[in-house]
């Protein structure tokens, strides 16, 4: 079995309008699909690459964390835009164990949102 990565990620929120506002204003995803029906929002994520289903449940609502992979050059722009925003910003933080580095910030619902940048390998990194 060969998995090539993850396609969907499903998150409940408090308020579909607040979030569907902060991922397509702020974070900048573009509509899929609404099914009005359950109250849940399909948002593409970069060149339709995956979704994130945004399912509006009043009563539960857990705290969560999902990454989203960005270019390392790319990071320091992503927070200043976020900031701009009101957006409180962690970092980047620079993750040794795995070549990469991050910004971390909160969703509307306190969803921990992380942008992670895989750093590429040089040829002395290589194993």
């Amino acid at each position: 079995m060969k998995v090539d990565g993850v396609f969907e990620v499903a998150i409940k929120v408090k308020n579909l309008d607040a979030s569907a506002s902060f991922y397509q204003e702020v974070i900048g995803f573009k509509k899929g699909l609404y099914d009005e029906t359950r109250r849940w929002l399909f948002l593409w994520v970069g060149s339709n690459n995956g979704m994130l289903v945004l399912q509006e449940d009043k009563e539960s609502c857990p705290r969560q964390h999902f990454a989203f992979r960005v270019e390392e050059s790319d990071l320091n722009g992503l927070k200043e835009n976020l900031e701009e925003r009101g957006v409180v910003v962690e970092g980047p933080v620079s993750l040794d164990w795995m070549n990469a580095a991050s910004i971390y910030f909160a969703d509307p619902d306190g969803h921990d949102v992380e942008f992670c940048a895989i750093r590429k390998l040089n040829r002395e990194q290589e194993p």
